[in-house]
């Protein structure tokens, strides 16, 4: 029993030191990149909001979708992204991150023809390689919660991709608990997925930004 006990504490004291590696690498790597202020973030052709539910299971408003839109409404309209692709998950009919967060940015002003969706963005992992492979852009904006825009950066990092996050409001910590605490261990995820070079689930036939408003459908599922 003790020789249980010394290598479960072993193996808690790995895990707890991974977990604290990953996301002290995260956050030191890519703070240089994230910004605050709308007017002085540099301008980008492009910015990429990351999907998130409407709503919760409970129905209620989920406030990281709702400053998300805030955010990414505000940078266009300030001039600092001239067009915008929302990327988020729609692997069910009656479940379309993509086309909330268009109908949302449409309310807020911006015009429909400015946004482009992106229905295969399963994973922050998925959206940020995608933004290259398929959006055909090297140099963007991406956009969400910092703690979300740290690792999201880091991807592109290691994608070799040109990036800056514009940081949307955050959620109180009592709302967002469950959220934080996942992200530490998405954050050694994260670290793994970059040792195997992982790739997204589906890719697709390329979208000319600015070109038409020829949009990314679900047919590359």
């Amino acid at each position: 029993m003790k020789k249980i006990f010394k290598y479960g504490l072993y193996l808690l004291s790995i895990i707890i030191l991974i977990t604290w590696f990953a996301n002290y690498r995260v956050t030191k790597t890519t703070k240089e990149q994230l910004h605050n202020s709308v007017e002085q973030i540099p301008h980008n052709k492009v910015g990429v909001v990351l999907g998130t539910t409407k709503l919760l299971a409970s129905g209620n408003v989920n406030y990281y979708f709702t400053y998300r839109i805030e955010a990414t409404a505000a940078l266009y309209k300030a001039g600092k992204i001239d067009y915008i692709v929302v990327s988020g998950d729609h692997s069910k009919n009656d479940y379309n991150e993509p086309k909330d967060m268009e109908q949302a940015l449409i309310e807020h002003g911006v015009p429909k023809e400015k946004i482009y969706l992106d229905y295969a963005g399963l994973r922050t992992l998925d959206s940020v390689y995608r933004m290259k492979e398929i959006f055909g852009q090297e140099s963007f904006t991406i956009i969400s919660q910092p703690f979300h825009n740290e690792r999201a950066v880091y991807i592109a990092n290691h994608l070799d991709l040109n990036t800056v996050a514009f940081n949307a409001q955050d959620v109180s910590r009592n709302f967002g608990f469950k959220t934080m605490l996942r992200e530490k261990f998405a954050r050694v995820k994260v670290l793994l997925d970059n040792l195997i070079n992982k790739k997204p689930k589906y890719l697709g036939q390329p979208v000319s930004i600015g070109e038409g408003i020829v949009q990314e459908r679900a047919q590359d599922k």
